[in-house]
């Protein structure tokens, strides 16, 4: 395990995922993508050949960077959330299982809104509540 965490932000913009890491020493790579998994892909792939063009140009860079010992922890907010939710349940499942209006996760969904953190979280437990009875199925 590396000792290093980078925080990458994900979020989502009109029909990507996208993501952002800044360092004031290393710089800034960005990534957008259909999907959160080739999201995280195409942002680790970016951030090794912006790390390897840095070195290659001469700047100094932390060690832990040039050696690559970071773990990239993704955050997603609350949109990013939900449209990777999308991929295994639905908004009508999932407005059952945390009790906020469908219409209203649509909203949290498409960036038009932003939940409170005491909706967050219910979110965040009606997809454990979704998660936990399927696996309850096996």
């Amino acid at each position: 395990m590396a000792e290093h965490k980078l925080k990458i932000d994900v979020s989502w913009s009109g029909k990507n995922f996208c993501c952002a890491w800044s360092d004031e020493e290393a710089g800034s790579v960005v990534a957008t993508a259909k999907t959160l998994d080739e999201l995280k892909d195409g942002f680790a792939e970016s951030l090794k050949l912006h790390i390897d063009g840095c070195v290659a140009d001469g700047d100094v860079l932390p060690q832990y960077l040039v050696d690559g010992d970071y773990e990239l922890e993704y955050v997603l907010d609350t949109a990013a959330l939900l449209r990777d939710a999308e991929s295994y349940t639905t908004m009508a499942a999932l407005s059952r299982a945390c009790g906020i209006n469908q219409k209203q996760l649509s909203h949290y969904a498409n960036g038009q809104k932003q939940p409170r953190k005491e909706q967050r979280q219910r979110i965040i437990k009606g997809l454990q509540i979704i998660g936990s009875r399927i696996l309850a199925l096996c």
